[in-house]
């Protein structure tokens, strides 16, 4: 089993969605961003954007757990790449290598509040109970795997039942995610790597990432163009964890009592 991601390029608006889901679902510190959208605006007349989603690709072969003195960086039977906050040092030697640049280092002066000067809010507070950040240390998308593991636990599929799904999936409205088995020939991101010629970023670095995207191949050129409408961030994104992430964490609560 090993878990993975297909992006597809042609159907990515740029809402913004997944940013924001990963933000909610793991209390993310205003100067912290784990997934990102590199954004870039083409020679075409007119000047339209164009984007390229990026995370931790989760690499097979990750040159971060090799070069990590402490051992917090590690890489689970199922692929994810995750960091062990207890255990890291705060060196920084896995930002650099790094080869995709996925890696942010929390420093205090990236925790001012979201009000600097200001109390810290309510969704501030609950985070620090329950999803701590150690500053000093090295941070970085984990494809969820606190969803995924309690999902698993429940006998739910990953990709297929959205308690087990990572955040951004769930929430992308265009539906530009998938997540599955890559280990499964029959999963649908299996599928989509083999007839949509998927691709992953960089492979000339030799990391095998577990990220994939596709591109559609709009009129015969690669193309993702965000509409008008979200351009203009006239677009509001509908984010849908939050009823998850209370249903999960009062399940918890209960099974801990």
């Amino acid at each position: 089993m090993r878990w993975g991601m297909v992006i597809n390029l042609a159907k990515c608006t740029r809402c913004h969605g997944c940013v924001a889901a990963c933000r909610i679902e793991h209390f993310l510190p205003l100067g912290l961003t784990w997934p990102k959208l590199i954004a870039w605006e083409t020679a075409e007349p007119g000047q339209e954007l164009s984007t390229i989603p990026v995370r931790c690709n989760q690499c097979k072969e990750a040159p971060c757990v090799d070069v990590c003195p402490a051992e917090a960086t590690k890489k689970r039977d199922d692929g994810i790449v995750y960091v062990d906050n207890n255990k890291c040092v705060g060196c920084r030697y896995c930002v650099i290598a790094c080869p995709y640049q996925n890696r942010t280092f929390f420093s205090k002066d990236k925790d001012p509040g979201y009000f600097p000067g200001h109390k810290r809010t309510r969704f501030e507070e609950v985070g620090k109970k329950l999803y701590p950040h150690v500053a000093g240390t090295t941070e970085k998308c984990n494809f969820c795997m606190e969803r995924i593991d309690a999902g698993l636990a429940k006998g739910l599929k990953p990709g297929v039942d959205r308690a087990a799904t990572p955040a951004c999936v769930n929430t992308c409205q265009a539906r530009a995610l998938t997540f599955g088995d890559l280990d499964d020939p029959n999963s649908e991101v299996s599928r989509l790597i083999k007839e949509r010629n998927g691709f992953s970023l960089h492979p000339e670095y030799g990391t095998e990432p577990s990220v994939f995207y596709i591109d559609g191949k709009i009129g015969g050129a690669l193309s993702n163009k965000a509409p008008r409408e979200v351009q203009t961030a006239s677009h509001m994104q509908q984010l849908s964890t939050q009823e998850e992430k209370a249903r999960r964490i009062f399940d918890q609560s209960k099974a801990a009592l």
